[in-house]
């Protein structure tokens, strides 16, 4: 009942929503009173205009022409891509990034930076963002339910806990655990892009950047738009989501509602996920601000998510999220920020018929709040970014802290949280970015000071630089370094055979990497190797058989590995007929851990090998497909449970998957059918989790544009 209740107010707040701002639009069109309406370009085509983007200007140009065409109320063909349509391109190396502390384009980026932009999500057969990433060669994906309900995120070999996530430049990575960061309350229809940085991140994200970063950044319509989608397909399942986007004045509003469900393609895989999401943004003289709000929630079957010996494990969580920025328009930019991300966590062992032993589902309450400030300054010899960061995380428990002194009651269960522990972080970061023509340089440093940690400041540097040989080609190298502290589950899980160790200390990286990469007009690409060091790295590790496992930072693996990846509009240079777009990439990675005098429990099970290709094809003006294919070797082994028993340990096979999606538009109308694991294939990825088989959805979605 109570999730129906939430997802009963989501849709009516967005029905609500959606009826003012149609009477808005009749209300102005009465009036008769029209705005002067202006275009304005906030990126430019050319990579010579690349100031554009990183002075803050705009080019406002007024055009009888466009005028005319955005003063009809209501827009019945705005969304069709058309041959015919009066369009403006924009160079993908033009976007401003946010892999930089000083603005930066991605042209000017010395890192391996992967944008994943609007129109590939849409082409992409996909309905979650776990599933979207997994397209990105360097990711690790492992999915331990469909339909976005928990996968677990890594970049070049890291663990789950290793990358951090972020929502439009905020940190949202969960203290808990990993295996939560992305719960968020935006679906695939709200973003505007992803920006996926491999390697080490400190002194531009702040700390448990260790082995990348993954920053999601949600749309902000400038028009008044209501659009609905629905989908459905194999297992029951059924997604829908209704948006929003409004204007009044000089802000900006954004309003979506999401319900997404099925009944599971094996017995206890069953899932509901709803979301509603808020973003505002207004313009002043002097910047701008901008502000979301968002709350997710999720129940779902965890056939075998955390052991295999009990199949029958049920998990619901819950997500708050709220941020506001400014952002100045001064010379002097000065852009602070402040957050707050509320997560509740019950995980139950038995979902139903629990044996006598069984006392208690374990409940959590995390809390991670936070300010920081990044501020910035063109000058002679290039841009200077200075900032700070403050945040606070927490958790209550019945399982994971120390011991409460007094007992408080887990709201609407009955029982109580027990535990508790908390712990905030200062950084502070100064970084420097210098190019010329041909040349390009970014250094900076991060220092961080931990609260529970007696280890005093630590600091961690950063370069990335950049040779132009020619228009096509440039080489890159960059040596970064990070932390990542541990985890409330590294410091305080304990079981029958396990211990916490409340004295692990943060774990800490270094990356070397070189290489080079092309921008050929229609065809773009790069060719990277990297090293990286991990020290102090949390293992679980015991000295004879008959001790526990305990959690010491006694191990250090060292990663060596190779990236490539190319990327061709063919239809650009030899004709209209061949591939809008052709994608290939190769990762690949060799880990080896050096640890003495202790037998280990952590098993090197990252990806060794993943290769990735797509391609879309236009068939007709209305119709496109978009066919992709991953293959995967991973490192490892898993031990094989068959009823509960202990059958050995197994070697993770290879595998290849293959996913398509048809897609048909027709002015505002869009029509999509979708695949995933075309041919049924049977793989395991994690442990004994059974993943999905064939998949096919069918899909509807309908806009109007308004003015």
């Amino acid at each position: 009942m109570k999730k129906m209740l939430l997802w009963l107010a989501t849709t009516s707040s967005t029905l609500i929503f959606a009826a003012q701002f149609l009477q808005l639009m009749r209300n102005k069109q009465n009036n008769n009173g029209y705005k002067q309406n202006a275009l304005i370009f906030k990126v430019w085509a050319r990579k010579g205009y690349s100031v554009f983007a990183t002075i803050k200007r705009v080019v406002v140009i007024s055009v009888l022409a466009v005028a005319y065409l955005f003063l009809a109320t209501l827009k019945t063909g705005a969304s069709e891509k058309d041959t015919s349509e009066v369009k403006m391109q924009y160079d993908i190396d033009e976007i401003e990034v946010s892999a930089s502390r000083a603005p930066a384009v991605y042209s000017e980026i010395a890192r391996v930076l992967t944008i994943i932009e609007a129109d590939e999500i849409e082409r992409a057969p996909v309905e979650s963002i776990q599933e979207l990433l997994g397209y990105v060669a360097a990711t690790d994906i492992r999915s331990r339910g469909a339909g976005g309900v928990q996968a677990d995120v890594s970049i070049r070999g890291g663990s789950f806990d290793q990358t951090i996530i972020l929502l439009n430049g905020i940190n949202i990575t969960d203290p808990q655990t990993g295996h939560h960061n992305l719960n968020i309350p935006v679906s695939l229809s709200q973003i505007k892009r992803i920006e996926v940085l491999e390697g080490p991140a400190a002194r531009v994200y702040g700390p448990s950047a260790f082995s990348g970063a993954v920053n999601i950044i949600t749309c902000q319509p400038e028009a008044n738009t209501l659009r609905l989608q629905l989908s459905g397909g194999s297992f029951n399942y059924f997604n829908s989501n209704l948006s929003g986007s409004l204007q009044t004045g000089k802000m900006n509003h954004m309003l979506a509602a999401n319900r997404k469900s099925s009944s599971g393609y094996i017995d206890n895989t069953d899932f509901g996920i709803s979301n509603l999401f808020y973003s505002g943004k207004a313009y002043t003289s002097k910047g701008n601000i901008s502000v979301q709000l968002g709350i997710s929630e999720k129940e779902f079957g965890a056939n075998s998510f955390y052991s295999p010996k009990y199949p029958n494990q049920f998990e619901e969580t819950g997500t708050f999220f709220s941020a506001a920025r400014w952002k100045s328009n001064s010379r002097f930019h000065f852009t602070p920020a402040v957050y707050w991300r509320r997560h509740t966590d019950k995980f139950m062992l038995f979902r139903n018929n629990p044996p006598d032993w069984y006392s208690n589902h374990n409940y959590h309450l995390t809390n991670i709040g936070g300010a920081n400030v990044n501020s910035w300054i063109r000058w002679a010899a290039g841009k200077t970014a200075a900032g700070a960061e403050f945040r606070y995380e927490g958790i209550r428990s019945n399982v994971l802290g120390e011991e409460m002194e007094n007992t408080v009651k887990v709201p609407g269960e009955e029982a109580f949280y027990t535990h508790s522990k908390n712990r905030s972080t200062v950084s502070l970061f100064i970084d420097h970015f210098y190019t010329t023509n041909a040349f390009s340089v970014s250094a900076g440093l991060m220092a961080n000071h931990i609260s529970d940690q007696n280890s005093g400041w630590n600091f961690f540097p950063g370069i990335d630089a950049g040779y132009q040989l020619n228009e096509a080609t440039k080489l890159v190298v960059s040596f970064n370094t990070s932390l990542r502290m541990p985890t409330f589950t590294d410091l305080y899980y304990s079981g029958p055979t396990n211990i916490g160790n409340p004295d692990l200390k943060p774990e800490k990286s270094a990356t070397l990497e070189s290489g080079v990469k092309l921008n050929k007009g229609f065809a773009r690409g790069h060719f990277i190797v990297f090293f990286r060091k991990g020290e102090n790295m949390i293992d679980w590790v015991k000295q004879s058989s008959d001790e526990l496992w305990q959690s010491q930072n006694l191990t250090q693996i060292n990663s060596r590995g190779a990236e490539a990846a190319l990327n061709f509009r063919l239809n650009e240079k030899l004709g209209k007929n061949l591939p809008e777009m052709f994608n290939l990439s190769y990762f690949y990675n060799n880990q080896e851990k050096d640890i003495t005098g202790y037998i280990s429990n952590y098993v090197l099970d990252n990806l060794k090998h993943k290769f990735t290709a797509s391609v879309t094809q236009r068939i007709t003006g209305n119709l496109s497909v978009n066919l992709r294919t991953v293959f995967q070797d991973r490192e490892g082994a898993f031990t094989e449970f068959d009823n509960g028993t202990e059958t050995g340990e197994v070697s993770y096979p290879p595998f290849w998957l293959f996913d398509g999606k048809v897609m048909y538009q027709s002015n505002n109308l869009k029509l999509t059918l979708s695949a995933s694991n075309i041919f049924n294939r049977s793989y395991f990825d994690l442990g004994n989790i059974v993943q999905p088989g064939r998949w096919i959805k069918a899909g509807v979605e309908y806009q109007l544009n308004f003015n």
